[in-house]
């Protein structure tokens, strides 16, 4: 058992107005599996690239562990080579056996390291880096994100894992994952850092009970400070009216009064004290609120105008199937679903049975030529697939990687107002200054709320979104589904987290 400990760390990035950690102080047990938990944006990658040393900053990290961090990077070349190749690039100081033994806690067979890594799915290229990642003992790990783009089973499988090891901080917005994988928990708040016993889950709890006792206590002190300025100023009012009392006086009418001036000032000599006292209380209760709010979640409310069809059903597909141009046997076959208004379809299947190739299809068949698009696609089809006359979707894709140019450029090549679209990337917590930085420059969270924002603003019949929540902060997931249940939008949706899924389906397809 080791301790990693942060004192007064504070890093910014060149060019960038805020700092993303400053004066940040806290300690983790290298024993722990750790959950590292924050909005887009926050410093959760960056803090990992820390620990390893890749960026200068100033304050101090104690540790003698050695780190290893997932994902590994794959380039154009080394993507040739099989897993048992790679993994000596990776890891070269591993022993070979334990890859296996890894592989078959993964439940996956051997045989997967020694094929070209390009012709691995998604779930398998993840088990053999999670394999290599755990295979050789006393490392520190730093795990980013690694059930993006996985399917159920493959989510389940690395969950299943990663719940029966220690000693590594995992970062993830999958709750599902958080609650089964982890027994402590890293908060990037804010404002502030916070480490905690426990999982998601009771976090959560932890924080909502916390937030509802800070905005009590809040509103207390608003309550007491306003009472305390109407207090301060009446009794201000009374002593100007007393210390001005004591000059222009008619000695006639009043041949008394210079007996009375001492004790008139004496008189507003108290009341101007009272004041002083009253304006120290209104410090100290200002004092006393500052901070109280600082770390609160406040989530916005977002807005979705969809349009109404017609037409009720708006997709219908019978004994459909897809089939890739050259390709010896089909991606799925025998397909029959519909979407009605009000629905929110969730397509659900393994990694490679054919959601986003079934997504293309929908998108070719509302277009004006349809048999172009499929063909453009290398796509054949077999049987009825058929969408409503005059139906506009918004699109939402899983790949953010043609992202290029400025918020402006991005708002003019879509038609979109600029002024709109930032007000609702700010409502998805987007930072202002962000806004004047190249889209290409965003983390991949925040890439992803562009797209959202978009398909947002845009009125549409149907919202085909398709894994819209990779790489999106828990907040902002939450977000997203009260607004589904709300604006009850007609939805084509593709996505592998289970809690949004049993929160906002109102119909599951499995393919």
């Amino acid at each position: 058992m080791s301790q990693i400990d942060v004192n007064d760390l504070t890093f910014y990035y060149e060019g960038s107005p805020d700092n993303i950690f400053e004066h940040a102080s806290f300690s983790i047990d290298t024993d722990w599996k750790l959950g590292l938990i924050g909005r887009n944006g926050k410093g959760k990658t960056t803090f990992l690239h820390l620990l390893q040393g890749k960026y200068e900053y100033s304050g101090c990290i104690q540790t003698g562990m050695t780190f290893d961090y997932f994902p590994y990077q794959v380039g154009d070349k080394e993507i040739e080579q099989c897993g048992a190749e790679l993994a000596e690039v990776w890891k070269p100081d591993r022993e070979s056996w334990r890859i296996l033994c890894e592989l078959n806690q993964l439940n996956v067979d051997a045989e997967v390291l020694y094929r070209p890594f390009k012709t691995l799915s998604n779930g398998e290229r993840t088990k053999v880096m999670l394999a290599v990642l755990f295979s050789k003992e006393h490392d520190f790990l730093l795990i980013d994100e690694p059930t993006n783009h996985l399917d159920l089973a493959s989510r389940e499988a690395v969950k299943a894992y990663l719940a029966g090891k220690k000693g590594f901080i995992l970062v993830s917005h999958d709750r599902d994952l958080l609650d089964a994988c982890v027994d402590h928990v890293l908060i990037l708040n804010r404002q502030t850092i916070e480490v905690q016993n426990g999982n998601f889950s009771s976090w959560w709890e932890n924080k909502r009970r916390k937030d509802v006792c800070a905005r009590r206590e809040n509103e207390k002190h608003i309550k007491e400070i306003g009472k305390l300025k109407k207090a301060a100023a009446r009794s201000r009012q009374w002593a100007d009216r007393s210390e001005g009392s004591k000059i222009g006086y008619d000695p006639i009418k009043e041949p008394d009064h210079k007996g009375k001036r001492p004790y008139i000032g004496m008189k507003t000599k108290k009341m101007q004290s009272r004041v002083r006292q009253m304006e120290q209380r209104i410090g100290r209760e200002i004092e006393e609120k500052e901070g109280l709010l600082q770390d609160i979640e406040e989530i916005a409310e977002l807005k979705l105008m969809p349009l109404t069809h017609h037409k009720d059903c708006l997709i219908r597909a019978d004994g459909y199937g897809l089939k890739y141009s050259g390709a010896p046997a089909a991606v799925f076959h025998g397909l029959g679903f519909s979407v009605h208004q009000g629905e929110r379809v969730f397509l659900n299947g393994r990694n490679g049975c054919g959601k986003s190739s079934l997504i293309k299809a929908i998108l070719a068949c509302s277009s004006d030529c349809r048999e172009q698009a499929l063909r453009k696609q290398s796509l054949e089809e077999t049987g009825v697939l058929e969408t409503v006359s005059g139906l506009v979707i918004s699109y939402v894709n899983q790949d953010t990687s043609f992202l290029r140019g400025s918020i402006k450029e991005f708002c003019q090549g879509r038609n979109l107002d600029e002024s709109l679209f930032c007000a609702i990337l700010r409502q998805l917590d987007m930072e202002r200054g962000q806004f004047a930085k190249p889209v290409e420059d965003y983390s991949e969270g925040q890439k992803k709320k562009v797209l959202l924002a978009a398909s947002l603003l845009t009125p549409a019949h149907l919202y085909i979104w398709d894994e819209p929540l990779n790489y999106i902060d828990v907040f902002s997931r939450m977000q997203i589904e009260k607004l589904l249940l709300s604006g009850r939008p007609s939805m084509l949706v593709v996505e592998h987290d289970v809690r949004f899924r049993e929160t906002v389906a109102t119909k599951v397809v499995k393919l």
